[in-house]
């Protein structure tokens, strides 16, 4: 990774690492009655994006991995993902993407960890 500020955002790591979810939409508009609309159909979610750098999606993986099966802060996160219905896999992935954000996080402004950074509303 080099330096921290090579990422704008946690988006930007997140793809970098291969933990960007990839999705495809076509068809977005059509002709109703001779005026465009836009179609209700969603989005489709394809998974990860392909193009990444694979240790690093290996690093988070494995820390969320290990993160989960302990004790901490991070199994705290992890066990509250899963009580509101989400399936394991998944959990493991936004805690996953949570670790790299608090990484890249405190490696830009060179601060310590903190627990209270593990919020559930955005991971």
């Amino acid at each position: 990774m080099q330096t921290p500020h090579r990422f704008r955002s946690k988006r930007q790591l997140c793809t970098y690492s291969g933990l960007g979810i990839e999705t495809h939409d076509s068809a977005q508009y059509r002709y109703v009655g001779g005026q465009v609309q836009r179609s209700k159909k969603p989005q489709q979610i394809r998974g990860l994006n392909q193009n990444h750098n694979h240790e690093m999606k290996e690093i988070f993986k494995s820390t969320a991995t290990r993160a989960s099966c302990g004790t901490g802060p991070f199994r705290d996160f992890y066990a509250a993902l899963l009580a509101k219905g989400m399936k394991p896999e998944m959990a493991r992935l936004t805690l996953a993407r949570k670790i790299a954000a608090i990484t890249l996080t405190l490696w830009k402004r060179g601060e310590r960890f903190d627990a209270k950074q593990l919020k559930t509303q955005a991971a």
